[in-house]
């Protein structure tokens, strides 16, 4: 007897992606202009959301984010330092709204970015990966977390 195939489905990990309108706020006049969040889930990292957030075909900015934190977000206010979400109502429109901290800029101040999201489209993606790994089940394999740790040193 031969060597068995191997599946090709072990390979793949699970994934969720969508793509969303945004509104992203400008400076300190609150004006709000439209980019696209793409947004990311990966069963190999069970505890982590991505948003590469563009414009005009452009990375304005890439973010990973706590999946709970971000659920915690649409009813109360959450974080603390470089990333805070806290439910807003706008009109009939229930929104995320995240607040992001960036470098610091040449004024000692930090580049900071508040983005807008439709709370029933993060509903709808959180539900979706829920569907890939429900919540309390994530699982984390520490040897590759360590091994990765210590080629990087």
């Amino acid at each position: 007897m031969g060597p068995r195939p191997f599946p090709l489905e072990a390979l793949v990990t699970p994934a969720v992606r969508k793509t969303l309108v945004v509104q992203l706020q400008a400076g300190q006049t609150g004006d709000r202009f439209p980019v696209l969040a793409h947004l990311g889930y990966d069963a190999a990292d069970p505890f982590a959301l991505t948003a590469v957030f563009s414009h005009d075909g452009r990375v304005l900015a890439e973010w990973t984010l706590d999946r709970e934190m971000v659920a915690a977000g649409l009813t109360r206010p959450v974080g603390v330092g470089d990333v805070r979400m806290r439910p807003e109502s706008r009109g009939m429109w229930d929104e995320l709204r995240i607040e992001l901290l960036g470098d610091d800029r040449s004024d000692g101040e930090r580049h900071r970015a508040v983005v807008f999201v439709w709370a029933a489209a993060v509903e709808a993606f959180l539900r979706e990966t829920h569907e890939v790994v429900r919540p309390g089940e994530e699982e984390v394999c520490v040897d590759a977390f360590l091994a990765e740790l210590t080629a990087e040193g």
